[in-house]
């Protein structure tokens, strides 16, 4: 459908509903568990101030409005798409008491064309009432909550300041899924100390632990004003090349079954923001080098696939 090798989002989201639907990124203004003291301070090491939407033009906006805003950049390029899934980006969606989350979620769940969600949040931060509440949403809208992990070692998400363990994840992933709702787990490749051994095991763990329908694979990117920059000028961060950051997003697309939907195979950053590296910027170029580099190994999504649950 869209000739990839691998089963992009777009593609899912065409089969579920038939027709192509944009997902619009919103800051509903959360914090995060690790940046107010209930956990830890400060954040993760590699998280501005701005958390992973910082390049959300219309952050100060009204829930509403910011969801207009964009919805009119996106339909300057795409004028036919008229449905949408709204994406709870910034910081820790679901870090609030329930009356709070329907409040800003009941928002935008009635704006003409909204036909669905998609909620980041922490694993730590999903008690029984948020479930339930979740599994509310599940009934009436498209729904996929996703859950940052990015790394399944707990040595590694102590360096990084995640202040929550493997075990907690696996936890979050089990309530959620009792309830039938959709879960994408974000990974980072290229974290402090992690092998491409280690990142591959990554994928084989949450794959095989965890009964996931998606998976989000990041670059570490060092940005201005995060704790990272210490690792990083004192030469204890070696941040990946393009060549092995390709090399190893092919090897995990490799053992990922084809049925796992791959909501995305790279970040997005502000030119202004990022130190390094300044390749990452070129997403689509990065993209066409994967497919192509898919093409020359003759590979492709689950070709060595896990056999899991």
């Amino acid at each position: 459908m869209d000739n990839k090798r691998y089963y992009t989002f777009n593609k899912c989201l065409k089969q579920h509903f038939g027709f192509k639907v944009f997902k619009v990124p919103i800051n509903a203004g959360f914090s995060c568990p690790n940046r107010d003291g209930k956990v830890a301070f400060g954040g993760c090491t590699f998280c501005n101030n701005n958390g992973s939407g910082g390049n959300i033009a219309a952050a100060l906006d009204s829930l509403p409005l910011q969801f207009q805003k964009a919805v009119f950049a996106m339909h300057k390029k795409w004028p036919n798409v008229k449905q949408y899934i709204v994406y709870f980006q910034n910081f820790t969606n679901t870090y609030a008491c329930v009356k709070t989350l329907r409040k800003r979620y009941e928002q935008v769940i009635s704006l003409p064309g909204v036909v669905g969600l998609s909620i980041g949040t922490r694993p730590d931060c999903l008690p029984f009432e948020v479930i339930d509440y979740l599994a509310e949403l599940n009934q009436r809208l498209y729904l996929w909550v996703e859950l940052g992990l990015q790394s399944t070692f707990d040595l590694t998400n102590k360096l990084i300041n995640r202040a929550h363990s493997y075990q907690t994840y696996l936890r979050a992933v089990k309530s959620l899924r009792k309830h039938n709702i959709r879960i994408c787990t974000h990974l980072i490749n290229g974290l402090p100390k992690e092998t491409k051994t280690m990142m591959l095991e990554n994928v084989r763990r949450t794959l095989l632990d965890s009964d996931i329908q998606g998976i989000k694979l990041h670059l570490l990117q060092l940005m201005k004003n995060t704790a990272i920059l210490r690792d990083y000028n004192a030469g204890q961060l070696r941040l990946m090349d393009k060549k092995d950051y390709i090399d190893i997003i092919v090897r995990q697309l490799e053992i990922i079954p084809e049925n796992i939907v791959i909501h995305r195979l790279t970040g997005d950053a502000l030119k202004n923001s990022l130190i390094a590296p300044m390749w990452s910027l070129k997403k689509w170029e990065v993209l066409n080098a994967i497919d192509n580099e898919m093409i020359k190994r003759g590979t492709w999504q689950g070709k060595y696939a896990l056999k899991i649950r």
